[in-house]
């Protein structure tokens, strides 16, 4: 077991690397094939009244005219232990992780993603645990009801959760409980400003459920398929004829061996969420990190779109080995490869 978590921990140590990699290339290899020049890139860091000299000297003090693999190794350096910046009549520190400073604003984009991250795992973890209770257990019931009216019934409301969009299913909500019957909030406020819990949960409710109605429908489909398949498995025979009650068959023996699927497709659901969800902030005006890369891509700040890549990377990177060390938990033959 000690073996099988350093192997992973190990991988996840290199995939990190090979992320870094690909996002600065994207970032500073690809514009530079597409004919983009060192002062080209630089001009972004200047203002627009900026005369050509300027715009090269500054080109050359933030290193943009160095060989690639030096400017990468700045990078993963600003990282790890932070970066100088030198505009000119000052030298900038920003601390590690340092993902460089915004075009607009000029503010470090660290401090912005934490600022924002909380709105953004308040709604990926509260959306999570509904889909999860309200998926999973509509499978199960589904998949010992098979052929059954209610059977039928959840599938058809999950092929609907599946087929209609975040931002259809949204704003139809929004419509319906928050501006015409005023049972939730109508969105664009910070929920982590409330008072109490319980204005925090009012401000999100909509949008959990509506996020997890998505997420749940995909969850019901999967669990469904998979109990249908293991409660015929000759194991489940033999736990029924030993004299097990039909809860511990269906539960311990069933449910278990259907699992894992569903946390593999869960870490990487979760880890993208955590990376901002950014149809369901969007819709309903959530001040997390969806909404943040996309008011970043309107803006073209690289810096800012830059960071929120490589947040998101790290959660799905982390996302996947917390599910890969779940396995082990889940199913004990993970324990001895």
């Amino acid at each position: 077991m000690f073996a099988y978590i350093i192997r992973r921990l190990i991988g996840a140590v290199f995939l990190l690397i090979i992320i870094t990699a690909v996002t600065f290339a994207i970032f500073f290899l690809v514009p530079r094939l597409g004919g983009a020049t060192a002062d080209d890139l630089a001009s972004r860091y200047v203002g627009r009244s900026a005369g050509a000299e300027q715009i090269h000297q500054t080109a050359v003090k933030l290193g943009f005219t160095d060989p690639l693999y030096e400017q990468y190794g700045r990078f993963l350096k600003g990282l790890v232990a932070g970066q100088d910046y030198n505009y000119g009549p000052a030298t900038e520190h920003c601390p590690a992780p340092c993902f460089g400073y915004s075009f607009l604003t000029q503010n470090p984009v660290w401090p912005d993603l934490v600022d924002r991250l909380p709105v953004t795992a308040s709604l990926a973890f509260g959306a999570a645990f509904i889909w999860l209770v309200t998926g999973v257990g509509t499978g199960v019931v589904s998949a010992l009801k098979r052929g059954s009216l209610l059977d039928r019934s959840t599938m058809s409301i999950a092929l609907a959760g599946v087929s209609l969009p975040i931002f259809f299913t949204g704003l139809l909500s929004l419509s319906i409980f928050s501006y015409s019957l005023g049972w939730t909030a109508q969105g664009g406020t910070n929920p982590m400003d409330a008072s109490n819990p319980a204005w925090w949960a009012y401000d999100l409710i909509l949008p959990w459920v509506t996020l997890a109605f998505l997420y749940a429908a995909s969850y019901a489909r999967l669990t469904r398929a998979g109990m249908l398949e293991t409660m015929n498995e000759d194991f489940v025979r033999t736990a029924r004829a030993k004299g097990l009650p039909e809860r511990t068959v269906v539960i311990k023996h069933g449910l278990r061996s259907a699992l894992t699927p569903i946390l593999t497709i869960f870490g990487l659901d979760l880890g993208l969420l955590l990376g901002g969800a950014i149809l369901t902030e969007t819709t309903f005006s959530l001040p997390g990190i969806g909404q943040y890369a996309v008011i970043a891509l309107r803006a073209n700040d690289l810096p800012k779109v830059l960071g929120v890549t490589l947040v998101a990377a790290v959660f799905i990177i982390v996302a996947n080995l917390v599910v890969d060390l779940l396995y082990a938990v889940v199913d004990p033959r993970v324990r001895t490869q």
